[in-house]
């Protein structure tokens, strides 16, 4: 379908239609994490099922959007930005920490955030895999912003004296990798651990990337 059906405009029920519009859309996002980071599954989902989930109607739906793809792409901005925001209000409560107690707190937050619900996890870590070109480019600069919070935690840790200084760029972008897949094991069953388990093995890691055997902390 060639672009989007337009919306009405204007007051109805005391509401707006920019409050009318935003409430479709998160009705759609709502039924969309259900469906998608459920049963059937994005690749299983239907613009009717969808439609049909959300109590809306198709028409409806291609007013909001162009295709179940870019539903999977808001969707996907939408829970990423959710653990981000759980990870920027922990790192504000860790300001002044030591370092071992401020990765704790971040980490924490990152893995409750993105595993406090399974529909969740399997849209970050599943759904959104391989769908497309443009969705493989969304979910690489939305890991590529992870790594950047990494860097800049880790640059910020030299700075202070807490970790031996170099090129953080490409271990955050390993110990990225190995958050995502260690999370998306745990949470598919393939791990026993608990998630404070979990936390405390990354916390370890990161430690170890930012502090190797011959370093020693600098005197403050």
């Amino acid at each position: 379908m060639e672009g989007r059906l337009r919306a009405p405009t204007g007051r109805y029920g005391g509401r707006s239609a920019e409050e009318r519009q935003a409430e479709r859309r998160r009705r759609f996002l709502d039924a969309a994490l259900r469906l998608f980071g459920g049963t059937p599954g994005y690749r299983g989902t239907t613009v009717a099922a969808l439609s049909q989930a959300a109590g809306l109607s198709t028409r409806q739906f291609y007013e909001e959007f162009r295709s179940l793809e870019d539903v999977l792409a808001a969707l996907h901005l939408q829970v990423n930005g959710w653990a981000e925001q759980a990870v920027l209000d922990a790192l504000a409560t860790a300001e002044g920490l030591p370092l071992a107690e401020r990765a704790t707190t971040l980490f924490r937050a990152y893995a409750r955030g993105v595993t406090c619900d399974p529909h969740r996890v399997r849209i970050t870590f599943v759904e959104i895999v391989g769908v497309s070109p443009r969705l493989e480019e969304q979910r690489l600069a939305r890991r590529a912003r992870w790594i950047d919070l990494i860097r800049a935690e880790a640059d910020a840790a030299v700075a202070r004296g807490e970790a031996a200084p170099r090129d953080y760029r490409l271990a955050a972008t390993a110990f990225i990798g190995s958050v995502n897949g260690l999370l998306h094991d745990w949470t598919a069953g393939w791990v026993d651990a608990t998630l404070d388990e979990m936390v405390d093995e990354l916390v370890r890691l990161l430690l170890g990337m930012l502090r190797p055997e011959d370093w020693r902390p600098r005197d403050t």
